[in-house]
């Protein structure tokens, strides 16, 4: 199979990834989750995203659509469309699937995969992160990951 379509390949629907998890979650002893907008993927993402690889066995992660990221961080982001950032994210070895979410929160599809590990940035405190209620009532964990100083899209996009 070509590169480029199996990169295309791990850009799946909320729809279809609830068919896999049917299927293939109980099989999984060890599911990654994390969420966000990756807009501009710089080093501390990279950093960030293979960390949060290394806790498991199946990683999938969940991007706010180009509407949602404009009600969060405002009308002039993103910077990428969502396909655009679902590719770029699709493209990381350690990365299994990609989906969207509309919401502002990605809730309902934490509560879909129950993944055995939430993970967020270490800007978040563990008990306020979305889903930990529902992840640690399923007997997961919910970690944060400490940043990489000096890296942030914000700054990126206000330096050029």
């Amino acid at each position: 199979m070509h590169s480029f379509k199996r990169i295309q390949d791990k850009i799946i629907t909320q729809e279809n990834l609830k068919s896999w998890a049917e299927n293939y979650r109980p099989s999984i002893k060890n599911l990654v989750f994390t969420n966000g907008c990756f807009d501009i993927i710089h080093r501390g993402h990279i950093t960030y995203l293979s960390q949060t690889a290394d806790l498991g066995d199946k990683f999938i992660v969940a991007l706010n659509t180009d509407a949602s990221v404009s009600r969060l961080k405002g009308e002039n982001r993103p910077v990428q469309d969502e396909y655009t950032r679902a590719l770029v994210m699709a493209a990381f070895e350690f990365v299994d699937f990609v989906c969207f979410f509309d919401e502002d929160t990605p809730l309902n599809i934490i509560k879909l995969l129950l993944p055995n590990l939430l993970v967020k940035g270490g800007d978040y405190k563990v008990g306020d992160i979305v889903g930990y209620k529902e992840v640690v009532e399923a007997g997961g964990k919910v970690v944060t990951i400490d940043f990489v100083e000096g890296f942030s899209s914000s700054s990126i996009i206000n330096s050029i």
